[in-house]
């Protein structure tokens, strides 16, 4: 590539001679306009040369008009780019990150997490979290409690129904009152439970 001094504005200079040299002469420097293209320190290319007018600009084309410059479809950067070199004519990904972000908190990449005791997480290679939610399955009681650090409710007091508005165990029978007796089915093993007792009234001396 070759390269030329730096453009003067075209100047035109009068001068003087001696009158055996004839009258005023004009002189003029060289004017490269039209026929080069200079690039910012100056430097003058000719018709027809690749340059690049700038240290992170694209190449571009000296033309009679002008230099042409043709933005190239540059590479999409990564998503998680986060330093871009934009010195070069296409931006380039000097560094990507490799962590998540989740609810305030930050997890490396393919990291596994927690966030809820029935909640767990998984930091994606694209830096996204993807999440599952476990499912419970139905409880074999009617009163269900949760226990810190646990994700489904479990029966602290055992398979069990309700007769009427009282919970009594399931597998046997319960006289609820003088004249009542009922009965919690329970089938074990299978998780199946009625939640309403079955409740048999017998006729009974009245005090």
């Amino acid at each position: 590539m070759k390269a030329f001094p730096k453009i003067l504005p075209s100047l035109k200079i009068s001068i003087t001679v001696p009158s055996t040299l004839g009258n005023t002469a004009l002189y003029a420097y060289p004017d490269y306009r039209g026929k080069g293209c200079v690039d910012e320190s100056g430097f003058v290319y000719a018709i027809g040369e690749k340059f690049a007018p700038g240290p992170s600009a694209c190449p571009c084309l000296c033309t009679e008009e002008g230099p042409l410059c043709i933005q190239p479809e540059c590479p999409r950067l990564h998503p998680r780019c986060i330093h871009v070199d934009t010195t070069q004519c296409c931006p380039q990904c000097k560094e990507r990150k490799n962590y998540c972000e989740f609810r305030g908190k930050t997890y490396q990449t393919l990291e596994e997490f927690m966030v809820s005791p029935c909640e767990k997480c998984h930091c994606e290679a694209n830096g996204e979290v993807l999440c599952t939610v476990s499912a419970c399955p139905q409880t074999e009681c009617v009163d269900p409690v949760y226990e810190p650090d646990q994700c489904c409710p479990i029966c602290k007091n055992g398979p069990n129904c309700f007769a009427e508005t009282i919970v009594i165990p399931a597998g046997r029978e319960v006289k609820t009152d003088e004249c009542t007796i009922c009965h919690c089915t329970y089938e074990e093993g299978t998780w199946r439970i009625e939640r309403q007792a079955m409740c048999t009234r017998h006729e009974c001396k009245q005090i």
